[in-house]
């Protein structure tokens, strides 16, 4: 039985904390989904299908074969899982907050579907990056290139920030 993981998330934009979560997490599975899912909660500024295309365009570079690459918002992320075969979400974690929201998901998810989650501690020099923060740096026209891919960099230096 090969095992599938999946690695979800709003990627908005990919970081390279996320970058390195999922090349780490592909030596974990036979199999690896990314998934980018819409969060309600966030106000997106990229539309979700840019974020699957510069999830592809940053693992291609990064020489990161074999992942699959999709968005998901018709359903329970745990709906995913079960319809691709993964027992497993893999999540990065940077801060006790992390943990804070993400504990009580992986308990839920563990409860509805059997589904159970793994955290990955990030590399230290990711540790401190979020998409927001990228957000928030590249909007007040700071650099970006030490957090993000470079097919990220290029992106929003060739179309700026989305309003």
């Amino acid at each position: 039985m090969s095992s599938i993981g999946v690695v979800p998330g709003s990627f908005d934009p990919v970081t390279l904390g996320h970058l390195d979560v999922i090349t780490r997490a592909r030596g974990l599975f036979d199999e690896l989904h990314v998934v980018v899912v819409h969060n309600p909660d966030k106000r997106a500024m990229l539309p979700i299908a840019q974020r699957v295309s510069l999830i592809e365009k940053a693992l291609a570079d990064a020489g990161v074969t074999d992942v699959h690459v999709t968005s998901w918002s018709m359903g329970l992320l745990v709906d995913y899982c079960q319809e691709v075969g993964a027992s497993v979400l893999v999540k990065g974690l940077r801060s006790g907050s992390d943990v804070s929201y993400e504990t009580p998901m992986a308990i839920v998810n563990r409860k509805l579907a059997n589904i159970e989650t793994v955290f990955l501690m990030p590399d230290p020099a990711h540790g401190h990056v979020s998409s927001s923060l990228v957000r928030q740096v590249a909007g007040l026209g700071g650099d970006i290139s030490p957090y993000v891919p470079s097919a990220v960099k290029e992106f929003i230096d060739a179309n700026g920030l989305p309003d």
